[in-house]
């Protein structure tokens, strides 16, 4: 008789403001990701993945909770996770297992903002994240707040459990990855362990305002191909897409060392493995920064998902959210979501999508505008307050549409047709449902002024 196998390890290999399209699997030309086309070869990629929140700390928020950034508080940089919560990590100690976070947090800082009810001004930006703001991983941590602060794409540090500064040296994602091995190899097995690894690459190093890749990046990438989105607009990937490229491959070659290993020690055939990000970027095409705007280049985000249930190289078509990744560690864990999770497993979409799976996705933005949108097959319609900065408050009771775009006809999203009379019974279809999903989100119904 066959031995049954207990409930799964579980990875979240998290990597930070990755395209979609770096990945082979999702059509990157060049042999950027062989580890993870080989990974999605096996497993089971997810055609369309969308962040529910296109800036780092209220996406980490989403997926720490499984709740929309307006809902959990975090729904812009620098406000820190409320020590109340009962998220993600907590659920799975509860579940039995072991939990353990290695790298970038950013949900420990709140700054001294008058938009954040309920949380005190507290800075852990360049020191230790305290215990009690550590989401409830409290098994294994090894991390830094805003790890841009702490360390380069060579050297820095972060801090363990003890609050104990651990320097590394060498590229930022190997070091990080190092650390990850020693967890792996390190484990008693008396439970199940939860992985939180989240690595800041291919984020810009912020205090160089560059992206840094691995040394000769800018030679190994120079030829790279243009995405259709980039190709012909300012901003400024063409001088900084080959490092980019680099930070993806590195990640890639380290994701290959961190599968190495599982097979070693006899970890890989029970282990869920789920790779995804944070948000995408644009390159400073569509604003003046890399994310904050609901373009697919900020919002399409590439999802892996590997191991027991989710094998045989299947390509999911079904929309699918960050928000899904909490319910979806909890099933496999064996354990129930809450109610107040938004998302759904997507264990439930592995032999086709029930009839009533989401046919679109809501997102938010709180941070360089005041902003809501939906994702559809065909269309993105995108709203903006005419009447708050971004970061100036959570939502709005008014706002303006500000793009349509046919994703079928112009899968670039290069034509906005938010004017053109022909698209007004769309626009006002759309309408209708993105105003019902901040009903449903947000708990108001604000006005959207039509487009002219």
């Amino acid at each position: 008789m066959a031995k049954t196998q207990g409930p799964p390890n579980l990875i979240f290999f998290f990597t930070d403001q990755q395209r979609w399209d770096t990945l082979g699997c999702y059509g990157q030309p060049l042999a950027v990701t062989p580890n993870l086309d080989r990974l999605a070869a096996d497993g089971m990629r997810f055609e369309y993945a969308f962040t529910p929140q296109p800036v780092c700390g209220p996406a980490r928020a989403c997926l720490q909770t499984g709740r929309y950034a307006t809902e959990t508080g975090c729904y812009v940089n620098g406000i820190a996770l409320d020590t109340k919560e009962h998220g993600l990590a907590p659920l799975l100690s509860d579940a039995g297992y072991e939990v353990g976070y290695i790298g970038k947090w950013h949900l420990g800082s709140t700054g001294e903002r008058k938009n954040a009810p309920g949380r005190e001004p507290f800075h852990c930006e360049t020191t230790a994240v305290p215990p009690e703001r550590r989401g409830g991983y409290k098994d294994f941590w090894l991390a830094s707040d805003v790890l841009e602060i702490t360390s380069h794409g060579y050297d820095g540090h972060m801090f363990d459990g003890e609050m104990r500064k651990v320097e590394f040296k060498g590229y930022r994602v190997d070091c990080q990855t190092d650390f990850a091995l020693r967890y792996l190899r390190t484990r008693t097995h008396k439970k199940p362990f939860f992985l939180f690894l989240s690595y800041l690459e291919p984020h810009f190093q912020n205090d160089h305002k560059h992206f840094e890749g691995p040394n000769g990046s800018k030679e190994k990438w120079k030829d790279f191909v243009v995405p259709g989105d980039l190709e012909g607009t300012q901003g400024d990937w063409r001088e900084e897409y080959p490092d980019y490229l680099g930070c993806c491959h590195s990640l890639d070659g380290n994701l290959g060392r961190l599968r190495a290993e599982l097979e070693r020690l006899g970890l890989a055939e029970n282990t869920l493995l789920i790779f995804s990000t944070d948000h995408g970027c644009h390159f400073k095409t569509r604003n003046s920064e890399y994310k904050r705007s609901c373009h697919d280049g900020s919002i399409r985000v590439p999802l892996i998902v590997h191991g027991p249930g989710f094998r045989g190289g299947k390509v999911v078509r079904s929309f699918a959210s960050l928000l899904d990744i909490p319910p979806t560690l909890l099933a496999a864990a064996r354990a129930k979501a809450p109610p107040a999770m938004r998302g759904r497993p997507l264990q439930e979409v592995v032999g086709g999508a029930p009839v009533d799976w989401r046919k679109d996705v809501f997102v938010q933005i709180s941070e360089a505008e005041v902003g809501r949108a939906i994702r559809t097959p065909r269309w993105t319609y995108a709203v903006r307050s005419p009447k708050h900065k971004g970061g100036e408050a959570p939502g709005s009771d008014a706002y303006a549409e500000s793009y349509l775009y046919d994703n079928e006809h112009d899968p670039h999203q290069r034509k906005n047709l938010v004017k053109d009379a022909a698209q007004a019974g769309t626009r006002a279809e759309l309408r209708a449902k993105l105003l019902g999903y901040i009903q449903e989100v947000e708990g108001m119904r604000p006005e959207i002024q039509a487009g002219h």
